[in-house]
């Protein structure tokens, strides 16, 4: 791909990002928000590329958000290369016209600076018998959450109760700061993206939700920022996840529709790889998020 060779506007400060937003739409443009927590892989590339046939001008935020991280998670951990995400930006066809990357989305007096490591420091410590998020365990004050009460519970929700809350906080507040007319997301995180659809829809928000297509790299192994934690031998077990997907599908497409039969299959061949199941079913999305066209 030819590079563009157009450097994004950087902005760190939240009434910077509204100001410039509000100035832009005022001379009728419009604004597409592509939120990602950095780290980018070409996943995130083909969401820019949407967001960029849709509207006028892209925003790209870059966030590792505390609020979705319980205190046993990775915060700490999650992969970072922000100069890196730039260079792969500037490289995008058409170009990012700025990138958003504040310092913390939750600091309200600007007098608690607190950095990525500071914020990770949260899984050492022991949670007071009820569910909280890192940024609880920081200490920063924030007590107003997002909750899509139906939507969030079971699938990955089951496992990780405070990521559904944290992700629609940060993208209401993203929404707020950035006020977009188009926000794209991908489908690898499915249950996040018709969250977020039936957040907008039951808040308001006057914003188009789009969702694009799981990318895979040569090997079938969905793109993340993550893969990078991962062994040759990991990165192996991990392709049965696909692969058992795959089968499953092809085996419905078949006339083998019996649920249980094709879950089990699943967790058999993931088992078989060396895998632990955090959980396989099988769901319609028009029984699991009914009235999911919004």
């Amino acid at each position: 791909m030819e590079a563009s060779k157009k450097e994004p506007l950087i902005i760190t400060d939240k009434e910077q990002m509204r100001k410039w937003s509000r100035t832009m739409r005022s001379q009728g443009k419009s604004i597409g928000l592509v939120p990602t927590m950095g780290y980018l892989h070409q996943g995130h590339i083909s969401l820019v590329e949407e967001a960029l046939k849709l509207t006028n001008l892209t925003v790209v935020s870059i966030y590792v958000n505390p609020g979705q991280f319980a205190p046993s998670e990775d915060l700490s951990t999650y992969p970072s290369d922000f100069h890196g995400d730039i260079s792969k930006l500037m490289y995008v066809p058409g170009g990012v016209d700025v990138v958003f990357h504040p310092h913390n989305l939750y600091d309200y007096e600007n007098d608690m600076k607190r950095n990525k490591n500071d914020m990770g420091a949260c899984k050492n410590l022991e949670g007071k018998g009820e569910v909280v998020s890192c940024l609880e365990e920081s200490g920063m004050g924030h007590e107003t959450w997002v909750r899509v009460e139906k939507l969030e519970n079971g699938l990955c929700g089951k496992s990780r109760p405070v990521f559904f809350r944290g992700v629609a906080t940060v993208v209401t507040k993203l929404f707020n700061i950035v006020e977009p007319d188009v926000a794209v997301f991908g489908k690898k995180d499915y249950q996040q993206w018709r969250i977020v659809q039936r957040m907008v829809r039951d808040l308001d928000f006057s914003i188009r939700i789009i969702g694009t297509e799981i990318l895979r790299d040569n090997d079938g192994l969905a793109m993340s920022s993550r893969n990078v934690h991962l062994s040759a031998k990991e990165r192996r077990k991990a392709l049965s996840i696909s692969r058992s997907l795959l089968g499953a599908k092809s085996s419905a497409e078949n006339g083998h529709i019996n649920c249980r039969e094709l879950r089990d299959s699943v967790i058999q061949a993931v088992s078989e790889a060396g895998g632990r199941i955090d959980y396989a079913e099988v769901r319609g999305a028009v029984f699991v998020f009914p009235n999911s066209a919004v």
